[in-house]
């Protein structure tokens, strides 16, 4: 990955698709975006550190299409993720797996996280990325931090 694959929209930084291994689907898929608010702008390195570590291991994770990390650093100390899935058992095994929870476990206190999931019955990136961008902009609004 290099700066030119890094694309910025609406204030979000978001680095480019993942590919996991089972790319190509274009039927129902199960999408998850996470929303990390760390309480701490020296925490913020380490938080997207580690998810791009996990992100590297993505072209093996079971069940994973594909995923975006996204993020606003230096303007709200925010990061997250947009993982798609075959199924909603294969994203119940990757939040089981224990490098993920060892993660959750580690900056639980380190901040607050928003996360949602759905069914998108006709997989396109384009189609899951906007639903993404639209729930990740609906927690920005100040009525959702009401």
């Amino acid at each position: 990955m290099n700066s030119a694959d890094i694309e910025l929209t609406e204030h979000i930084v978001w680095l480019p698709w993942r590919s996991g291994p089972a790319v190509g689907r274009e039927d129902s898929a199960v999408v998850s975006v996470t929303d990390f608010r760390a309480r701490r702008p020296w925490d913020i390195p380490h938080i997207y550190w580690t998810g791009l570590r996990l992100r590297e291991g993505w072209y093996a994770m079971p069940g994973a299409i594909g995923m975006w990390l996204w993020g606003q650093p230096l303007s709200k100390g925010r990061g997250g993720s947009v993982s798609v899935w075959e199924s909603q058992a294969d994203l119940r095994r990757f939040v089981a797996l224990p490098a993920h929870r060892a993660i959750m476990r580690k900056y639980r206190a380190l901040g607050t996280l928003n996360s949602t999931t759905w069914q998108i019955e006709c997989f396109t990136r384009s189609a899951a990325r906007a639903a993404a961008e639209q729930r990740i902009k609906e927690w920005s609004s100040p009525a959702a931090s009401a």
